[in-house]
């Protein structure tokens, strides 16, 4: 990953931790519990955002590597990662 994509996650993580501070902050005060799911997606969907950058970065960087390459076995445990991220992702 790059210093700029490097910044942009760092920057949306923090972004991330203040919300979900917001939503702690809002749980304590015994805020509406509507408001407080609506916060809680809307962390959600950014951190959604976070995995997209980052598996776009790894599609182009180590897994484009790995499929140029000559090693075959580096090729299959790249491409078993990704399987396995999505298998990960329809569980939750």
């Amino acid at each position: 990953m790059d210093n700029s994509q490097r910044e942009t996650v760092i920057k949306r993580l923090r972004s991330i931790a203040g919300h979900v501070n917001g939503i702690e902050r809002m749980v304590s005060e015994d805020a509406y519990c509507i408001d407080v799911i609506k916060q809680v997606q809307a962390v959600q969907a950014a951190l959604n955002k976070v995995n997209d950058l980052i598996l776009v970065n790894h599609l182009n960087t180590c897994v484009i590597e790995a499929v140029r390459g000559d090693n075959k076995k580096e090729r299959e445990r790249v491409l078993d990662e990704i399987v396995e991220v999505f298998e990960m992702a329809q569980k939750i």
